[in-house]
């Protein structure tokens, strides 16, 4: 459960900073929480890996949930264009995601994958 709420805490922090970085375009001072939220986005995401959680599994999960929350916050802060096409866009984003994450199988210690040959 605390690796679930390390990666939720992970996209919180990169989504908030992502929307302090388009806010800190018009006001500066916004940089401040932009560098502290990618901070607190990567340990968060570093603690979820530490605990447990697949690299693929956390980042396409953290990457997945943080676009569509981006678009959809452009959308409802600044104002964005959130076309119907962009809808289907994220909406696939998404599901690709839960069609890989699904599809992943856990590996017998007898398998062996070798990396680069």
């Amino acid at each position: 459960m605390r690796k679930w709420l390390l990666l939720s805490g992970a996209i919180i922090a990169e989504v908030t900073a992502t929307m302090l970085l388009r806010a800190s375009i018009e006001h500066p001072v916004w940089t401040v929480g932009v560098v502290i939220g990618y901070v607190a986005a990567f340990a968060l995401l570093g603690l979820t890996l530490r605990h447990g959680v697949a690299i693929g599994v956390a980042y396409g999960i953290w990457g997945a949930a943080g676009v569509a929350l981006t678009a959809v916050f452009g959308a409802v802060l600044f104002d964005e264009v959130l076309s119907a096409r962009a809808i289907v866009g994220v909406g696939v984003i998404v599901v690709g995601v839960l069609v890989v994450e699904t599809s992943a199988r856990p590996v017998s210690p007898d398998e062996t994958v070798e990396v680069g040959r």
